[in-house]
């Protein structure tokens, strides 16, 4: 585990330079994995910046690739920096890296979607979730291909205090597609608005940081990168089950062109729909007109709270979809259809 006293100094010894990194082990990124290379320390350094202060602290970087950010991490002072690369291509660069800072640096090779991160460091620096942040901080510049599994998977542990937030209110700085970035980040009435914006707000405080033009990464991306910071809130705004949220959040952007009672129809099997999604709208006090982008937290809020109930006093509700209804009702066509056709062979 990494020292726990104070670093006499923060920087690192002359190494190579990212670049020279890059081609010391012959590295390219993989359109596939969506890796594109921060190489401008002023733009790593920046992103750390928005983390708060590192010094001493613990910090989880993902995906740190080429090492880039690692760098700005090391020098912003962290004690004990737990770097998770997937790609065995980036390793021996990271080596390089721990060896500079001795002590400061541990590399997990593996899949941060599968990594054990509570088991990652150590009980004594965990907070009650009441209380100020832990001194821990994940900070990751994400392929686009995992951004979003990746923020979902971790906001479902923030509700349940479990994975990184089993330490307390764990912040995260994080690096999305614009357009990704946006969509976390938007208010009420936003054309950007949808369900990522409710998943993430009702859980967190998030704020945009500022964006990085894609020129900046090698090789070029087509879009530019936002820059988030996550806070989780000591009182979620919604006291219901992350998927319960979730299933309520999903069916009503499902149809975010139309109003909102369209999506939230779909909670409610075809034989007793039109009943309940009326019970439903009526006790929330939402109005069946609202579009999607329109709806508050204040009003998921309600509609959480009082589909929460109907659940309780419908049995099967919380386990009811529609696409597997819609499913059964096809193939059930399907067979009517299939014994017609048979009958009228028989009868002629």
């Amino acid at each position: 585990m990494a020292a726990t006293g104070k670093c006499a100094s923060f920087r690192l010894p002359p190494l190579p330079t990212i670049g020279e990194i890059i081609k010391l082990y012959n590295l390219r990124a993989e359109k596939q994995l969506s890796q594109n290379f921060l190489l401008d320390m002023k733009l790593t350094d920046k992103i750390v910046r928005q983390a708060g202060n590192l010094r001493n602290a613990y910090v989880c970087e993902v995906g740190p690739g080429p090492g880039g950010l690692t760098r700005s991490i090391l020098n912003a002072g962290a004690a004990d920096l737990l770097v998770v690369e997937k790609d065995t291509r980036f390793i021996p660069g990271l080596k390089l890296l721990s060896e500079a800072a001795p002590g400061r640096v541990r590399i997990v090779h593996g899949d941060i979607l599968t990594y054990r991160m509570d088991r990652g460091f150590p009980p004594h620096i965990a907070k009650r979730w009441e209380d100020e942040p832990p001194d821990l901080h994940i900070i990751g510049n994400l392929p686009f291909n995992v951004s979003t599994p990746l923020i979902i998977k971790w906001l479902e542990d923030i509700s349940n205090r479990t994975g990184p937030f089993v330490f307390g209110r764990t912040r995260l700085t994080l690096t999305f597609q614009k357009e990704v970035a946006e969509r976390l980040t938007a208010s009420t009435g936003s054309r950007q608005r949808s369900r990522l914006s409710i998943m993430a707000q009702y859980l967190c405080n998030v704020k945009s940081c500022f964006t990085i033009p894609g020129r900046a990464f090698v090789p070029k991306p087509e879009v530019d990168v936002g820059v988030v910071h996550f806070t989780p809130l000591a009182q979620p705004q919604i006291q219901q089950p992350f998927k319960l949220v979730e299933k309520i959040v999903k069916n009503v952007f499902q149809f975010r062109r139309k109003h909102c009672r369209r999506g939230l129809e779909m909670l409610f099997p075809e034989s007793r729909r039109l009943e309940l999604a009326e019970q439903l709208l009526r006790e929330s006090d939402v109005d069946p007109t609202l579009r999607p982008v329109d709806l508050t937290l204040s009003h998921f809020r309600a509609l959480a709270d009082t589909y929460s109930r109907l659940c309780a006093q419908n049995q099967g509700l919380i386990d009811y979809d529609f696409r597997e209804e819609l499913t059964e009702n096809r193939a059930k066509r399907r067979a009517d259809r299939s014994k017609e056709l048979d009958s009228y062979t028989v009868k002629r």
